[in-house]
This record gives structure tokens, sequence and C-alpha cells, in this order.
């Protein structure tokens, strides 16, 4: 059995983890709220955009829209592949299913003889990516660490125009996907060539799915698609960056809580030993006083 110095060490170490733990989740629940405030005011407004676009598209009966060199299929030989992690841990598998999904996705193309060139967002994937061969065309960790729709919009642009110039066929997305508080889910999401579907539940859902045909458009369909085509790339790009923030900091809080939990447990544990070591030598003090007054 441990001593009684030991345990009391070991109780001090695991109440000073559980201070750290108690702060780490305090901090991450007060991001995770910051974020779901950022993704609450965009998403309706995306939402609402994509929807007028496809209702425009949805309504150009005449086909006169010329949008082959964002939609036209394209036989695959070169992929852009971005993938979201997190610059820092104690996030639970937040990280680790990132990136394995990710790897899944970059051997699947190359055992099929596709070119695969991977943006990295985020310093743990970059670090993954890096170790296994593939280096990131530029630094976006700090997309990760301070969501900015600036620099997302750049990224998007930079996505957009390799594809529209041939340096790349096709253009997806591996993100963690926040489902809830306590659910994040991977996934993978084709972003270039773009589908005047909906490429996710709930988007072009609202009033302009069916563009109305008795509205005036200025100065015209063709010209207002041009327009808003790109903007909505730009967008899509910002909203996949503050989806993962999202989701990094609700698996931080999950990771957090439940070390705090364990600390507790732990430190219950450790009392209890304690207080039983230190019984049993009280004990064992008294008999032997005890013994030594009867001889």
């Amino acid at each position: 059995m441990a001593s009684l110095k030991e345990i009391k060490g070991r109780i001090a170490s695991v109440s000073s983890t559980l201070k750290i733990t108690s702060a780490m989740k305090m901090v991450a629940s007060a991001k995770l709220r910051k974020a779901q405030h950022a993704a609450g005011n965009l998403v309706p407004y995306q939402e609402m955009l994509s929807g007028i676009l496809y209702g425009l598209l949805a309504s150009d009966e005449s086909g006169k829209l010329d949008l082959q060199a964002y939609t036209r299929p394209r036989e695959v030989h070169r992929v852009a592949l971005v993938c979201y992690a997190s610059n820092s841990s104690l996030c639970g598998a937040f990280n680790a299913n990132a990136i394995r999904e990710a790897l899944a996705v970059v051997r699947a193309y190359e055992a099929e003889g596709v070119e695969v060139c991977v943006y990295s967002v985020g310093r743990k994937m970059a670090d993954a990516m890096r170790r296994a061969g593939y280096p990131s065309p530029g630094d976006y960790t700090s997309l990760s660490a301070r969501p900015d729709y600036e620099h997302a919009a750049a990224l998007g642009e930079e996505l957009v125009q390799g594809y529209l110039e041939g340096r790349f066929d096709q253009v997806e997305f591996v993100y963690n996907h926040y489902k809830s508080a306590s659910s994040q889910q991977v996934v993978r999401q084709t972003y270039l060539p773009f589908s005047p579907q909906a490429s996710s539940e709930g988007e072009a859902a609202g009033p302009y799915r069916q563009f109305p045909p008795d509205y005036i458009i200025e100065p015209g369909r063709a010209e207002l698609v041009e327009q808003m085509l790109p903007k909505v790339l730009r967008m899509k790009s910002y909203t996949v960056l503050l989806d993962t923030a999202a989701a990094e900091h609700a698996a931080r809080v999950v990771a957090m809580q439940t070390a705090t939990d364990n600390a507790n447990s732990l430190l219950v544990t450790l009392t209890l030993e304690y207080n039983k070591s230190r019984q049993q030598k009280i004990t064992a003090e008294i008999l032997d006083i005890v013994g030594g007054s009867l001889q």
C-alpha cells in the first residue's frame, strides 16, 4: 500500500489537474457560444443567398445561363483536398477523426492514379499531412485559430481560380460538422464543380427555390448569377470554417468535462484511500501504546 505522503502527493496533483480541466472547459464553453452565435448569424443569410441562386438556375428554362466553367464535370486527374483540424489538442478524437478521414481520401484517390494537392487548415492537420508526405501549399493555421471571412474568402478564391485555370479537376472539403454539443461528424463535401442542387439539408428550401416568374431582374438573369455564384462559393468556404470551429470547441467542452469527471472520481478514491491508511496508522499506534502499558 502507498504511504500517506505518496497518496497526499497524488491528491495534490489530481486537484491541480482538476482546476486546469475545469478552467479549460469554461473557456471552451465561452468560445463555443461565440462560434454558435457567429454561425447562427451567417447560416440564414447563406441559405437565403443560396436559395435565390438555386431559384435563378432552376427557372432558367431557356438554358441561357452559361455556367459550364463552374458546373461541368471533368475527368478527374488532379484534386484539391481542403482538410480542416485544430491548432491544439485536448479535444478528444476531433483531430484524429479528421486526419484519418483525410488520409483515407488521399490514398483512395492515389490508388486510382489521381494527383492530390492537400490544403491543410489547422496545425494538427498540417503536421500530420507533412509527416505523411503531403505538405500544404500555404500556411493556414491562422484560419483555425481565428476564423475570418477575408482569409476564408481568399482561400475560396484561390481554389476557384485553380479550378477555372485547370490546375484542379475537382475540389473537396473534409471537416468535422457540428451536429450538436455532444456530436461532431466528419463529412466529405464537393466544393467544385458546383452543383445547382442543394448541397446540404435546408439549402434552397426557402421561398426562392422556384424563383417567381413575375420578378423583373436587373440588369439581367445572367449578370446576376455571374455576380452571385462567386459570392456563394466564398461564403461556403467561410461557413465550413465556422462549422469546424464550433465542432472543435464542442469537442473540447466534452473532453474537458470527461476529464473533470474522471478527476473528481479519482479524487474521491484517493481521499478514501488516504483516510483508510491514516486510520490504520492511528489504530496501529494506539495498539502499540495499549500493548506497552499492559506490560
